[in-house]
Parts: C-alpha cells; structure tokens; sequence
C-alpha cells in the first residue's frame, strides 16, 4: 500500500483493509488523534486509519463537530480533553477563511486582513499547544477556485491568489519559530493533484467536503507520513540496485563508455536527475546502499562514470555479487546495525522487486514505472518525510562510514579492550538541554532494538520532562578518532520519594514499586543508538546515572524492560548491569533493582567521560 495507489479502490475497500490489518499480528504503537475540522472529516479519518495501521500505529480518532475545530481548541471541549490527544491535526482550507480581499482593496487595507486572519488562526495554535502539550499539524492553503482578475490576482493587493501566497508565508514563519508545530502543505499538493481535480463545489454544497471525493486519500496519505515521521516510523536506508536504476545500460555488458547518464541524451539527463535525487537524500540523513547482480569491479566503474552524480563513497554499504538481493539486504542491515524493515528497496526488474516483497515482506518496495517516474514515485510515498532535522541527520552517512572504519580497525587486535582503548573515545554525559531537544526527540521515536521500554515522547515532553524538578534526564554524546557519533544515548527517570520492593506489594502493584520506604529512580527511558554497540558507552551512561543519582541521595535504581518483537537484545541489559530481577509478569515485562552501594566501582573502562 504504497503510492501511487487507487484511489477508488481505498475508498471502496476500506472497511476490509481495515479488518485486514488490525488481524495481521502487527506489533503497533498506539496515538491519539484529533481532527479538528473546518469541513466534513469523516472520510479523511477513515483513510487515514488505514494509511496509519500500515505504519505501525494504530491511531484512535476524536473528530470534532463539523466547522468546530476554533472553539474546541480556543474554548475547550469536555470530550477533547478527556481523550487528551497525541497529535491535533487542524483541517482548513481556503473557504475556512472568514474574508478574502477584493478587487480595488488598497494594500493598507490587505495587510490588515492578513493580520487578522493570520491572529485567529495563532490563537488557536497557542490555545492548543497550552492546553495538550503535543505536535499541531496545521494545513495551510489551497489556491482559491477562480481568479476574478486572471493573472493580476498573483500580485495585486486585493488579488486572492497573493492574499494565499503571503498567509501560507506568515504560517511557514509560525512553524520556523515554534517547536512541535508542523505545516502540512495543501498548497503543494492541491497543485500536484490539480486544482480543478481537487475542489469540487458539488461536494462542498451537499456534503461540506472541502476537497473531491477522490483527492481524500491522497490527503490522507500526506497527513499520515508527517505523524509517522513524528513517532518514528520513516524508513532510513534505499537499497538501490544499477543497471536500468541509476543508469540505462548493463554496466557488464556494455562497459562504461556504453552507459547512458549525463546530459548528451533525453534518457541519459532524465538517470542524471535521478542520481541528483539520491544524492539530496543522502543529504537529509537516508542511507544509501547498492543491491546489485553485478561483479564489484564493474559496479564500481559504473559508479565512477565522468557524468554521474553519485559515486562510491555515497554510499555506506555496497553489494555487488550473485546472492539474492534478500539475502544482500539482509546482510547490509546487519552491518548497518538496523533493521530490514528500515530499507526501501528500489529496482526497475519487477521479478526482483516482487521476490524482496516475498521475501522481506516488512521490505518497502515501490511499484517504479518508467524512468521518468522514479523521482515522482519515491518523492511522493513519502519514505522519508522530514518533521525534525538536525546536525546530526545531515552527518549520518558520515557516521555510518566512519564505523565501517571502525569494524576494519577492529580486525587488527586480538584484544577487543585494546581495540576499545585504540578508538580514542571521549563522552559528554549532561541533563537534556533545549539545544537538543529536536534530536531527543527524534531518538525516543526512532530506537527500537536497543530500547527498554520503547515509550516514545514528543518534543514538548521532552521539555517538560526537562525541566521538572522530580524528572532526571541525561544524554550521552559520543566522540572517537574516526568521528562524532552525535547523541548515543539517552535516560529519563522518575523521582519517587519512598518505594518497598517486597516480592507481595510487587505482585499487587504489576511488578512496579510501592510508595512505602526508600527514596529511589524509576528510570522510564532508557536506549541508545545501535551505532556504537559494544562501545561502552552503556557502562559510561550507568556510571553517570549513578553519579547523578547519589547527588540526589537516591538509594536504589529500578529499571523496566517491556519486550516487544524488535528490543529482545536487551532482555538481559540490566542483569549486564548488575541490577537484581524484582519481578516479572506474565507477558515477560520485568522489573530490575540496583540498590546503590557505599563505594561504587564505575564500570566504563575504555571511554573518558568529560567533567560537568
């Protein structure tokens, strides 16, 4: 269920795809969603679920009555803060607007009515956020549907066309300023779809349908890849195989000078292109791998061609052989240390896209079609949709390089502690700071192997979880001579002023503590990054836990691990660690107590944690 799909189809079959995933035995996330409406929602939300549920979330919905969505965030509503959603999503377009300017209208007049359009619409942002403490998903605006001037509407101070164009601007500077708050582009993809295509006025006058019928799931689809990207859900790699994909020809067969890429031809400039796209991906922090049936020697001088746009070092895994691009695919996520579930797989054959889809059925594999299409195909499934982006993000093919340099020093000792010792490694271990918040964020979403309790949090959480005095947070950075990994790890916990661990008052709170005795940490959160397994940096984390701990006079430590089918490497992280198992329910979800000793033995060995 990738795009571009069938629109009719969706809407005609959505009751069964529905039943169909929620019996798959998918492992899902659950969110609370509220649809805040300027028109009719009900067929958005529908879609919506199934775009979701095929996500890995399975969303519950409050829909605000029709045209409410102002007073229910501005004035409140008993049901909406009942359900206290995860997300809003705030559905308007061009005809939520109270007053649009006229021909004749002076710019003086112009300004003011995009002042006071612009007020109404931050009122209910600033309403919302105060009251849920969670993302705003706000579209902005539609062309209007004609242009009683023609073109001078685009730049004359009473034109509708330039009143859209400046109000979507002021929105764009709101999300700019403003953490947690995302812009979903109407405009862009009411232009996409096309304008006469995407407004029907027979639909508004009977149904209060703000868009046709048929343009819902394509809304739908676009709403749902910005709250994936919110909770993590985005895929991080493309396997890409060669021939016919980044270039016409069969590298093996017609040699290099046989390619066609490069500008000298119409079929050469459109794989140009497509190489540019890549490497703007690349850019934003996705993966590049090559999946090929090639030998290495020829793939890499295919790579090398004077007039491509990508070359060998792009990418930071590369196969070139005979195996089955399954079993490629495999290995490169294991070497990669993700997930194959976080690869698109991109091949213009449709008997390989179709024996990954077998194969790897968790494998995204988009239906490519001509050449031509590829940007338009990838671009639009939205595989990669950015909410949050930060250094760290444009360096990750950086980093993912520098460990591959790491696994090929490591084969020149016999001492894993000496190899350790060789990386040179430096930790910066602090409180959670604002500069960081994105990145946070973007991490509590996206760890899910080495993840205890795989709670996810958005960034105005992470704020408050921040700045509340009974709340301990620490996030480690970590450095070595190949490289800044950028921030590993992280841990959130809860101060509790007295807890009893007694095996009866354990049974009868589910396996946690209760408030009876000793002032102790309940940590809530606690992963890292798969990038630096087995570095140490779990031991410098505990150690300055610890640390921070005993400056709380904190005596004891209880840790939770709740499994899911993705964290089974860390079953056994917190026995690693020297905690006592203090219980376990019968869905495997344990609970671990490290009591604090007089003298603690730090546990890093190979890392130099800086001061604070």
């Amino acid at each position: 269920m990738f795009y571009p799909f069938d629109s009719d189809e969706l809407l005609k079959k959505s009751k069964r795809l529905r039943r169909e995933l929620l019996a798959d035995g998918t492992e899902r996330i659950h969110k609370k969603i509220a649809i805040l409406g300027g028109s009719t929602t009900h067929d958005i939300i529908r879609m919506l679920e199934i775009f979701l549920l095929r996500s890995g979330i399975e969303p519950e919905f409050y829909e605000s009555e029709y045209g409410r969505y102002y007073e229910d965030a501005v004035f409140g509503s008993e049901a909406l803060a009942v359900f206290h959603p995860d997300v809003i999503y705030i559905h308007t377009s061009c005809r939520n607007l109270r007053e649009l300017p006229r021909a004749g209208m002076s710019r003086e007049q112009a300004d003011e009515l995009l002042e006071e359009s612009f007020a109404r619409f931050v009122s209910l942002w600033e309403s919302a956020a105060a009251k849920f403490r969670c993302p705003v998903i706000q579209n902005n605006f539609e062309y209007p549907m004609y242009r009683v001037m023609g073109n001078r509407e685009a730049w004359d101070a009473g034109g509708r066309v330039r009143f859209v164009n400046r109000l979507n601007e002021r929105f764009a500077q709101y999300a700019e300023e403003h953490d947690s708050f995302y812009i979903h582009d109407l405009c862009y993809l009411s232009a996409a779809y096309g304008l006469d295509e995407w407004l029907d006025d027979a639909f508004w006058n009977m149904y209060k349908y703000a868009l046709s019928l048929r343009a819902i799931p394509v809304l739908a689809w676009s709403v749902s890849n910005i709250i994936k990207s919110l909770y993590g859900r985005n895929r991080k790699a493309l396997a890409l195989d060669l021939d016919n994909t980044l270039w016409a020809g069969v590298v093996g067969d017609d040699g290099v000078d046989g390619l066609e890429i490069g500008e000298e031809t119409p079929v050469g400039e459109t794989y140009r292109e497509f190489q540019q796209y890549l490497k703007e991906q690349k850019d934003i922090g996705v993966l590049l791998t090559v999946d090929s049936k090639n030998e290495e020697e020829n793939a890499l001088a295919g790579l090398r061609h004077p007039s491509g746009v990508l070359r060998p070092e792009d990418f930071v895994a590369l196969r070139a052989n005979w195996e089955s691009k399954s079993e490629n695919l495999l290995s490169m996520a294991g070497e990669l240390n993700i997930l194959p579930e976080a690869f698109v797989f991109v091949d213009d054959n449709p008997a390989e896209r179709e024996l990954v889809r077998q194969q790897l059925p968790g494998v995204a594999v988009p239906e490519l079609t001509r050449p031509e299409e590829y940007i338009r195909i990838l671009d639009r499934s939205g595989f990669f949709e950015v909410t949050d982006f930060s250094g760290d993000d444009a360096r990750r093919s950086q980093m993912y390089l520098a460990n591959a340099q790491r696994k090929a020093a490591a084969t020149g000792f016999a001492d894993y502690g000496e190899y350790l010792d060789s990386l040179e490694m430096t930790a910066n271990i602090r409180p959670f700071e604002s500069l960081y918040y994105p990145r946070i964020t973007q991490l509590t979403n996206k760890s899910n192997q080495f993840n205890l309790t795989t709670k996810r949090y958005n960034e105005e959480e992470i704020r408050a979880a921040a700045e509340d005095p009974d709340t301990l947070t620490l996030c480690g950075r970590l450095e070595d001579k190949f490289g800044d990994n950028g921030i590993v790890s992280l841990i959130i916990g809860s101060l509790a002023m007295t807890v009893s661990d007694e095996p009866a008052d354990l049974a009868k709170n589910g396996g946690r503590p209760v408030i009876t005795g000793q002032k102790a940490l309940l940590v809530d959160l606690w992963l890292m990054s798969c990038r630096v397994l087995k570095r140490d940096m779990e031991y410098a984390m505990m150690d300055a836990l610890v640390a921070a701990c005993r400056r709380l006079r904190v005596d004891s430590i209880f840790g939770y691990y709740y499994p899911t089918a993705k964290n089974g490497m860390v079953k056994d992280f917190y026995r690693e660690l020297g905690f006592e198992k203090a219980g376990e329910d019968d869905r495997g979800s344990t609970t671990w107590k490290f009591r604090i000793p007089p003298v603690y033995t730090n546990k890093n060995r190979h890392i130099r944690v800086l001061p604070e």
